[in-house]
């Protein structure tokens, strides 16, 4: 597995490096077949450090977790423990679709762009055109996943929405969380 282990503003020691590849490498193996990589970013905030991980899968799921603490290596445990009951969780789900799928899931390049807000103008005035700002833009990938795969990964990786390519149709779908608690499914196909 491939680690990228970095800290923003702050520097972290070989030691912890080694610790970090040391207890992730054995949470993953321990859960999920065939991690491909993993990122892990400390930070500070405030009096505490902050531990953002994730980690690849094979199969196409990613895993993150979030944690933190007053110390740097607790903030790492607290984040290696959510992603060890994130994979206990779904470990079962993870073996099951991997069974089902026998070649790797097909991913799409697809353009994303991030407009400016409308905070970021005077409120009272009148925009010049109706024109989003451009702030940046990069590609990301859709993958070709069953829903039931796309709601499993919104869910592995905590995320309120996941866009993806239908198998059965090859359009492109959301999986999202509701406010409700609940799972909601746009499939412009029905």
């Amino acid at each position: 597995m491939r680690y990228q282990i970095s800290g923003k503003q702050i520097d972290i020691g070989d030691a912890l490096q080694t610790h970090v590849k040391d207890s992730l490498n054995a949470v993953v193996e321990k859960y999920a077949e065939r991690p491909t990589d993993a990122t892990v970013i400390f930070s500070k905030s405030g009096a505490e450090f902050v531990c953002e991980a994730t980690v690849h899968l094979s199969t196409g799921l990613t895993a993150s977790a979030k944690g933190l603490a007053h110390e740097i290596y607790a903030a790492f445990e607290k984040t290696a423990d959510k992603m060890e009951k994130q994979l206990r969780r779904y470990k079962r789900r993870l073996k099951d679709h991997h069974r089902e799928r026998t070649q790797p899931i097909d991913v799409m390049q697809a353009p994303t762009y991030i407009l400016a807000s409308s905070e970021a103008h005077d409120e009272d005035a009148e925009p010049e055109t109706l024109q989003p700002i451009i702030v940046a833009e990069m590609e990301t990938k859709i993958p070709s996943l069953s829903v039931g795969e796309a709601v499993m990964q919104m869910e592995i990786a905590g995320a309120p929405l996941l866009v993806f390519r239908n198998e059965k149709h090859d359009k492109v779908n959301v999986v999202y969380r509701r406010d409700d608690g609940n799972v909601g499914w746009i499939d412009p196909s029905l």
